[in-house]
């Protein structure tokens, strides 16, 4: 009974996701489709911005009286905008088998056209193709729209879809500067792959991001709190801080002992990193970086990768994060090989304009050590 039961369960479970992705799908389709029509009905008509615009109203008005809200001016430039962005991410025979609109120059040929289901052209299998390019719902893409450019607009799009982001998420990871963090901490070739590819992690210097934001955790930046208050904000929060962390990491112990010549030790934070098969241990300081902390931190690494660690697996990571790292501190302190990492943090969403700023520069001192 149990195991028909948990049987059943899970295929209800299934078939109400696929409900749910296939009405978003139909909808971006939709909106996609609208959005095509809208502008070749442009293209074919008055070039003027006016006349655009005073056929737009016209069209919302109509949309919103038939159909109710979700058709206003503002939505109606929306699917616009969204199929001049992705229209180039469809290939040219995928783009010619959709449907075409028949030449027109009014607009109530035009509300006549558009009363088409679009659905009838997915039931035809037409846009068969054109749907797998589609991973996230309307909601996702009109926040997509609205990143300028192109390599981090692709960069969330992928990680929205491979991470699951709800759309509260996505706009989080976005106002936190995630693609700029995780650019500032890649060379040139590894930032082109963050847009291609998304986060992909194949060595450990791939989990890094510069600075870490915990603003989720709701210190106050100017009230004095302890490393005991912002691990325990960490354990309270830790699913955010998950997902701050990235791809592929489990949560593994707080606190947690070893005993090495009759001394305990404790490390902050343990974590299991299962794409890149090892350990990642974070130490937390809330003061400016020590090469004591450096020093430290070594030594956790060494004992977990001597008598922790199983033979087939990677060596352990090392994160000290810190309020203040020193970066020459951090150089002369740790041998180029070592597996160790300082990091700082921040308990505010930071200034993406600056984040910006900073990739920007950074791009330029490339191209000036590539020119030399």
């Amino acid at each position: 009974m149990n195991e028909l039961l948990i049987d059943i369960r899970d295929l209800i479970l299934a078939a109400r996701k696929t409900v749910v992705r296939s009405v978003d799908l139909i909808q971006v389709l939709t909106n996609f489709e609208i959005g095509r029509r809208i502008v070749e009905h442009e293209q074919q008509g008055n070039q003027r911005a006016e006349y655009g615009e005073s056929t737009l109203k016209a069209l919302a008005q109509a949309l919103t009286a038939e159909f109710g809200k979700g058709f206003s001016l503002t939505n109606l430039k929306i699917m616009r905008k969204f199929y001049l962005t992705y229209r180039k991410s469809i290939s040219q025979t995928e783009f010619d088998s959709l449907p075409r609109f028949e030449k027109s120059q009014t607009t109530s040929d035009f509300l006549q056209k558009s009363r088409i289901p679009f659905w009838r052209f997915v039931d035809e299998g037409k846009t068969q193709p054109l749907s797998s390019g589609f991973t996230l719902s309307w909601s996702h893409y009109v926040f997509l729209v609205g990143i300028k450019d192109v390599g981090e607009r692709s960069f969330y799009e992928i990680e929205a879809t491979d991470q699951g982001w709800s759309l509260r998420e996505l706009k989080r990871q976005f106002n936190s500067g995630l693609y700029e963090r995780l650019a500032l901490s890649r060379d040139k070739e590894a930032v082109k792959k963050l847009a291609s590819s998304g986060q992909t992690i194949t060595r450990p210097e791939d989990l890094l991001k510069e600075p870490y934001v915990l603003e989720f955790l709701g210190l106050d930046e100017k009230a004095k709190y302890s490393e005991s208050d912002l691990e325990s904000a960490i354990i309270d929060k830790l699913e955010q801080f998950l997902l701050e962390l990235g791809k592929g990491f489990l949560f593994e112990a707080r606190q947690k002992r070893f005993t090495f010549d009759e001394e305990h030790f404790f490390v902050d934070l343990v974590f299991y990193n299962r794409l890149l098969r090892c350990y990642v241990l974070i130490d937390l300081k809330i003061g400016k970086l020590t090469h004591g902390d450096l020093g430290q931190m070594q030594m956790y690494v060494n004992y977990f990768d001597r008598y922790v660690k199983l033979a087939d697996e990677q060596p352990t990571i090392g994160i000290v994060l810190c309020k203040k790292k020193h970066d020459a501190l951090v150089e002369i302190t740790l041998p180029k090989e070592a597996n160790i990492h300082a990091r700082e943090y921040r308990l505010y969403l930071p200034d993406k304009e600056l984040l910006r700023r900073k990739l920007a520069e950074w791009g330029e001192d490339v191209e000036d050590e590539q020119n030399e």
